[in-house]
């Protein structure tokens, strides 16, 4: 039959019956009828209350809990069914309460026994409120009040509980006679029936044994072995009821105790691991609470399930532990934390092994405490130990000092004892085997560990130190070495000046001077010392030769060790502290000085037997001398005396001079002594006060007792002393005298020191005015060399310590100015100084008067480089040479010095020169009287030498003006001279150098739009200045021997020269100007047609070829005439000028070189060449021969340059002398017979050879097995991209996206060259650690697509390439170049799209580098397509092809990476590429470099 769905959920009225009574019928505790009601009823572990009491008291009785009935009512349980049916199960549990008054049971309206009582089915109590637990009853209002439905039920089945556990004070057997007689009760009823055996998990077997015999001995009667407490098979007993009392559900299973207590215990060891997993994740911090916990854990079905399962309590404990464990961890790695800190402390309190080697644990604590830095490192805490304290949840990190006390704090202690004692025991192994691979000399430069060990492990302190230390100490050790070899070696190259004065143009020297640089280096110890460190060396020789091709402040080798940086900062504090320090100076009267204070100085009362004897002869303090009379305040003071270690008394006396007097060895020595210190302080006053020298005078006293036998040997080192000390001797006078002094030694000791006074007047004399050094009288140089050991302040001293000293004009920071008398009268002078790399630029285009030429006598480089320097000055300017040392004693005690001090003596008396020493340890030769006869000389020598700069000036103007004459007007308004200076070339590496040695405001190179300076006289004419600075580059380009010149043009803004200089040559420039002239002019009356002037060559040669070599021809009868001045200087060959010069006679012989002049500088500048070509003329003669080294001076400066010299200084230039001196004819005629003469058949073979092209097959000087090569040998599949490429990006990507010029400033070739010599010889080499400039990494990833066989864009993709650039519509144009750009071969086409990405990368920071994608295109596009420029189609597609470059640099992500096409112009449609006009090939020709790249 259907069922009803409409019906309701059927209700059964379940009576849990038992045991029940007094203590005496049931023990003391029940059976578990209340726990089984409130597990069913009730399951949740919070829920489920343990205790249940029947003892209440009447009030609680008659609450309407209980309601005076001895039942309970606990509620409804809804239950689903097996299928699906829902019903509700209402619990009643039939018990009796007993009073806790009388012990019996409560009177109630139902007082039938208990049995009988339990098994009736009609029940009824209105108002009776649901049960729930013990606390509930008298706060009913406090629980949730539930009645039992319309106050009665009908009770359908009966649950009998039977207690099986152990204990409760009863008997089991009474309790089954109790539970016989209520089971005939309530089988009586025809009730279903089961039977629960309660506490199973405490049960015990033979009560379980003989219940379970009971109910198999009743029919229909069922058993469930069940525990409220571990909720086990509670819900099973009620199930089984109701299939009884519901026959269409499911029979149950009956599970034994046993397996059902496993699975819940399994269930509940589950829902315990998430809930503590649950914990651990959401619980960091031992600070949470575990209200905090619970809201955060709340909804999440592992912790609803442990608390149904455990309840809340349990949860709590679990999070408890969990926060425990969370603070001990904490408290661990604090303590742990400390305990790694403890060391270090220990190891700064405590860094002394004396001082804790002997010391117990508690020592060393109190010692710890009394460290001023205790508080920095450990802290005292109120609150002990540290871990119960506030300081765990504290940042602040410093140690709990209390931790020391723990065993731990003792055990580190002792460890860092023990650190200490094997540290020094391996330090000092470490220091012995140190000292034992200093003794082992074997080791050289760059040679491996693994090549000593085996020697170096046979000392004894190697065996104590582990490998590493080994390793560490040699890696220290050969550091050493390699530095000394690397400074030992620059020193060397600095000892050969002389060899690096013949260079190429570009700085990177022929493969025959490279031979002949190592040939020269290689005999010396220190180049081969270097021998297995080969590149550096080589790296260090090209850095040399690069210096010397652009010798500046900034790439000098010297760093911030320059004499120019260091002149620059001594003269800017010291001109500065003079200009505050001439105010407080006290005055002395010079000549005119009426008082004069002496201080007598001597030995055991000798000073005061000498102030005696001249108080003796004055009259009231006034001594007549010389017929003046002069007041004398006298200071006697000892020796010996505490005075003389006062720093005031100078100042307070203000003495004259000092009278220094001795009768033994011993006041001898004192008396040296004693003027060693008042010199020392009065130096230090001069330089705080400028305060003036002070004179000494040494006096021998007469020995009174006749012993002469002493005096001689006094006399001698009397003598000698005062040749030390620099001062006035004054000897014992022939004959017997009573006394110890005489008259005639007061006088002439005061004479001496008024003398003194009168050289200290020129040095006290008022500052010059600080005016246009162009109105100096005199200009000088001086020169030292970078490096010397010796401060500058030593060669300035000379100058700064004279009041006749102070700044020069502004703009001159390495310039002092003097006034001091010169000749009859006070001149002002003009001193530059410099380093001799700087002054290379002045020695030539510059007008000097004279050179202080300054070396170490303690350094061969120096005399070296001195003699490299001078070798090329003229012979007519004055020299002053100056060698510098701490003494006197140095020149016999030194052989090196000594044999220095002498070269340069000698050489001084060869050229007749200057020679003076300046000593560190000397105040003498600091003052700048050293320097009066050269500064005579110079003024003497003055007008010669105008004269001679006069003489270089005007072919130098000549020289100009031929140039333009030669070469037409370039279309971008520059002259040839700029394009010679400035080469349009992508080897073009090396840009002008931006300093100006002698001050901002001269320019050392001509300007693109001013080739030559002229000046303005006083009278307002313009006149041009011979010798305009030029710099080095100058120097180093091939200069055209002299044209006629053109007319001169006023150019604004131009500087003075000397105003002496004007009015030598203002006569003879005003009325002799030439007229401008239009085309070739006539020659004028008072000049031949062929005076010493070259025409062009066109003009000279007939038709045919011609070298460029000679494009300048010089007459061949100009070659030995005298070269006359022309008309531009206003004077007329044989007159004379309203100076009284001969203008025939200085034209009859220009000045010639002091290397001419002197046997020591000639052969040192000549003996590398004669060495090198001694050797070459045996292996190569004839025509051959003179032709290689004609190509190898093409670029070579003339025979004035001095870093430029070719091998036959006569053979043309503007600069050769027509009449030489003896020693260049001598040189002349030797040249001449080594030089085989050259046929006219192969010259014309020369001049008509091919034009090279303009892209060589290689630009190395050198064998590469990685460079120049197809580009598919360098590559595989594993590595498409070359890894020189891959290097160089890498380097450029990560150091110079912000350089700016990228690509497009050039770089250093030599740089470049490096660069790849290095990578040829190891491949992993680091560009970083080579620290090369960006600039040179750009250029030499350039030079590698520039040498490679074929271009990266193959040729035959040119003309597509074209014709796609000419597409009009931009979209189409991209594809179709992406369908060429595919068609590449796979090598080409990888190596392309990598470097196209880096150029789309660089372009993204153009910001800082100014090179957008249009600007690397232009550089680029070249080197990667290499068109034929001489192919006039190529012409007229230049800009197609730079476009094409471009576009693949802008949308690279769109032809190799799949993106989308990138529009610049921000508009929505394509582009149309304009099209260029065709370039005509002059303008092409005109941009081209004039040789082919190198």
């Amino acid at each position: 039959m259907a069922k009803n769905k409409d019906a309701r959920p059927p209700t059964f009225a379940v009576s849990v019956v038992g045991l029940s009574g007094t203590e005496k019928d049931k023990g003391n505790c029940g059976v578990g009828k209340s726990c089984l009601c409130n597990r069913y009823v009730r399951p949740d572990a919070d829920d489920y209350y343990s205790e249940h009491t029947s003892v209440l008291s009447t009030i609680d009785f008659g609450g309407r809990v209980v309601n005076n009935d001895h039942f309970l009512y606990w509620g409804d349980v809804p239950h689903r069914g097996d299928e699906g049916l829902d019903c509700k199960v209402q619990v009643i549990e039939q018990t009796e309460f007993i009073d806790d008054q009388t012990f019996q049971a409560h009177r109630s309206t139902n007082m039938q026994q208990y049995s009988k009582r339990a098994a009736t089915t009609k029940l009824q109590s209105a108002e009776k409120l649901m049960y729930i637990c013990t606390d509930q009853l008298g706060l009913e209002q406090d629980f949730d009040q539930k009645q039992m439905p319309d106050g009665k039920l009908n009770v359908d089945a009966f649950v009998l509980c039977v207690d099986v556990s152990r204990g409760c004070n009863r008997k089991f057997d009474d309790q089954m006679k109790f539970v016989n007689g209520l089971y005939s009760q309530i089988a009586k009823s025809k009730k279903p029936v089961v039977v629960a055996a309660t506490k199973c998990d405490d049960f015990v077997e033979q009560h379980l044994r003989e219940l379970q015999t009971f109910v198999a001995g009743k029919k229909n009667l069922v058993l469930v072995e069940t525990s409220a407490r571990a909720n086990v098979n509670v819900e099973l007993c009620f199930n089984a009821l109701l299939q009884q009392l519901d026959k269409t559900r499911g029979k149950p299973k009956m599970v034994p105790y046993s397996e059902a207590c496993k699975v819940q215990r399994q269930l509940v060891a589950s829902a315990t691991e998430r809930f503590e997993k649950l914990t651990v994740q959401l619980v960091r911090d031992y600070h949470a609470t575990w209200k905090g916990a619970v809201g955060s854990m709340k909804g999440n079905p592992d912790y609803e399930e442990f608390v149904t399962l455990e309840g809340s309590g349990k949860g709590r404990a679990v999070f408890a532990k969990h926060v425990a464990q969370l603070k001990q961890e904490h408290v661990r790695r604090r303590r742990e934390e400390y305990l790694t800190t403890l060391p270090k402390t220990l190891g700064n309190l405590l860094s002394r092994l004396d001082e804790v080697e002997h010391l117990t644990w508690g020592e060393a604590q109190s010692l710890i405490r009394r460290r001023p830095d205790f508080h920095c490192w450990f802290v005292v805490l109120e609150r002990t130990p540290w871990d119960a304290s506030d300081h765990v949840d504290n940042s602040d990190r410093r140690i709990p000092f209390d931790l020391l006390g723990t065993p731990d704090g003792e055990r580190i202690y002792h460890n860092h004892v023990q650190h200490l004692l094997s540290e020094k025991r391996r330090l000092d192994a470490k220091e012995r085997f140190k000292k034992t691979l200093e003794r082992l000399h074997f080791i050289g430069a760059g040679q491996p560990w693994e090549e000593v060990a085996c020697l170096a492990m046979e000392d004894d302190a190697s065996k104590l130190i582990g490998e590493s230390d080994r390793r560490d100490v040699y890696a220290r050790h050969q550091q050493e070495i390699v530095e000394r070899a690397k400074e030992d070696f620059q020193e060397m190259l600095f000892e050969h000046a002389e060899l690096f004065y013949d260079l190429d143009l570009n700085a990177t020297p022929s493969c025959d001077k490279m031979s002949e640089i190592h040939a020269v280096l290689s005999e010396e110890p220190r180049y081969r010392a270097l021998q297995k460190l080969a590149p550096d060396r080589e790296s260090l020789l090209l850095k040399h030769i690069g210096f010397v091709y652009h010798p500046t402040k900034e790439t000098c080798l010297s760093g911030h060790n320059c004499v120019d940086l260091k002149v620059e900062q001594v003269l800017a504090n010291r001109l500065l502290q003079q200009d505050h320090g001439r105010s407080d100076l006290y005055r002395y009267g010079g000549a005119d000085v009426d008082k004069v204070n002496l201080c007598l100085l001597g030995r055991e009362g000798l000073s005061q037997e000498l102030a005696n004897e001249i108080r003796a002869q004055s009259t009231d303090d006034e001594y007549a001398l010389d017929g003046k009379i002069y007041e004398l305040e006298l200071l006697p003071v000892d020796v010996n005396s505490t005075l003389l270690f006062s720093h005031t008394w100078v100042a307070t006396f203000k003495p004259h001079g000092c009278f220094c007097v001795f009768n033994s060895i011993e006041s001898l020595n004192c008396v040296g002594d004693c003027v060693g210190r008042i010199r020392a302080e009065i130096a230090q006053s001069r330089r705080e006060r400028f305060a003036p020298p002070l004179p000494f005078v040494l006096i021998l006293a007469n020995q009174r007792d006749g012993v002469c036998k002493n005096v001689p040997i006094l006399r001698h080192q009397g003598q000698q002393l005062a040749n030390k000390l620099q001062c006035t001797y004054v000897d014992v006078p022939s004959g017997a005298f009573p006394r110890k002094f005489t008259e005639f030694q007061v006088k002439q000791g005061l004479r001496a020191v008024l003398d003194g006074l009168r050289q200290n007047s020129d040095v006290l004399a008022p500052p010059p005015s600080i005016k246009d050094a162009s109105e100096a009288d005199l200009r000088v140089v001086m020169c030292a060399v970078c490096w010397d050991p010796f401060s500058v302040d030593l060669i300035l001293s000379p100058f700064l310590e004279s009041r006749c000293c102070g700044a020069g004009r502004p703009g001159r920071a390495n310039a002092l100015l003097l006034d001091k008398m010169v000749g009859a009268g006070r001149r002002r002078i003009q001193v530059t100084v410099l380093s001799y790399h700087s002054a290379i630029g002045v020695r030539k285009d510059e007008l000097v008067h004279g050179y202080i030429l300054v070396y170490s006598a303690k350094r061969k480089a120096s005399m070296a480089t001195l003699r490299a320097f001078l070798a090329e000055v003229q012979d007519v300017i004055p020299v002053q040479m100056v060698a510098v040392t701490d003494s006197q004693a140095d020149f016999f005690e030194n052989d090196a010095i000594k044999e220095l001090m002498t070269e340069g003596e000698r050489i001084a008396t060869e050229i007749a020169a200057k020679f003076t020493a300046l000593y560190s340890l000397s105040q003498y030769h600091r003052q700048t009287e050293v320097f009066t006869p050269f500064f005579n000389e110079a003024l003497e020598k003055k007008r010669d030498v105008e004269s001679a700069f006069l003489l270089d000036g005007a072919s130098r103007e000549c020289a100009a003006g031929a140039g333009e004459e030669v070469f037409r007007t370039s279309p971008r308004g520059r002259s040839p001279a700029y394009d010679a200076y400035y080469p349009e070339s992508d080897d073009d590496n090396e840009a002008p150098p931006p300093y100006s040695p002698i001050g901002d405001d001269v320019q050392l190179l001509p300007t693109p739009s001013e080739r030559a300076k002229y000046r303005v006289d006083p009278e307002g004419n313009e006149y041009p200045v011979h010798g305009a600075p030029a710099g080095d580059h100058e120097r180093n380009h091939k200069v055209p021997p002299p044209v006629r010149p053109k007319p001169a043009l006023p150019k604004p803004g131009v500087k003075k020269l000397d105003p002496n200089l004007l009015k030598t040559i203002e006569a003879g420039m005003r009325g002799n100007r030439r007229p401008p002239r239009g085309g070739h002019a006539a020659h004028p009356d008072d000049a031949e047609p062929s005076d010493g002037y070259a025409d062009p060559a066109d003009a000279l040669l007939r038709s045919g070829a011609f070298r460029p070599d000679d494009i300048y021809a010089e007459p061949d009868d100009a070659r030995d005439r005298p070269l006359k001045v022309r008309n531009s200087l206003g004077l007329r060959g044989g007159a004379e000028d309203e100076n009284g010069y001969e203008r025939k006679a200085q034209a009859g012989r220009r000045p010639s070189k002091y290397k001419h002049r002197s046997k020591i500088l000639f052969s040192k500048t000549k003996a590398y060449q004669r060495r090198f070509h001694s050797d070459s003329d045996g292996e190569e003669t004839g025509p051959a021969v003179q032709q290689k080294k004609k190509k190898g001076r093409a670029h070579r400066g003339s025979e004035e340059d001095p870093l430029l010299s070719p091998a036959d200084p006569w053979k043309g230039g503007i600069d050769n002398p027509a009449v030489t001196s003896d020693p260049e004819q001598e040189d002349k005629k030797m040249k001449k017979k080594k030089t085989p003469k050259t046929s006219k058949e192969t010259k014309k073979a020369k001049s008509s050879k091919a034009p090279k092209p303009l892209y060589p097959p290689t630009r190395r000087t050198w064998e590469s097995n990685y460079f120049g090569v197809p580009l598919h040998n360098l590559v595989c599949p594993e590595r498409p991209i070359p890894l020189f490429i891959e290097k160089c990006v890498d380097y450029i990507e990560r150091t110079g996206l912000t350089t700016e010029g990228l690509y497009r400033v050039s770089g250093n070739k030599t740089d470049q060259d490096n660069i790849q010599k290095q990578f040829d010889q190891d491949p992993s080499v680091d560009l970083l650690a080579l620290d090369v400039a960006i600039n040179a990494a750009a250029g030499a990833l350039k030079a590698f697509f520039a040498d490679l066989p074929d271009p990266l864009i193959p040729y035959a993709l040119h003309p597509e390439l074209v014709q796609a650039a000419k597409l009009a519509d931009y979209a189409e144009r991209l594809h179709v170049l992406k369908e060429i750009v595919n068609k590449f071969p796979s090598v080409n086409y990888h190596v392309f799209k990598y470097i196209i990405t880096h150029l789309n990368r660089v372009s993204q920071h153009s910001k800082s580098t100014l090179m957008t994608a249009d600007n690397l295109s232009i550089c680029f596009w070249p080197t990667l397509m290499r068109p034929d420029f001489e192919n006039k189609d190529t012409l007229s597609s230049t800009k197609l092809n730079q476009a094409v470059v471009e576009t693949f640099i802008v949308q690279s992500d769109f032809f190799f990476h799949g993106g989308d096409a990138v529009r610049d112009d921000g508009a929505g449609g394509p582009l149309p590429l304009q099209l260029p006009p065709p370039l005509q090939p002059q303008q092409i020709q005109r941009a081209l470099p004039p040789e082919p790249l190198v």
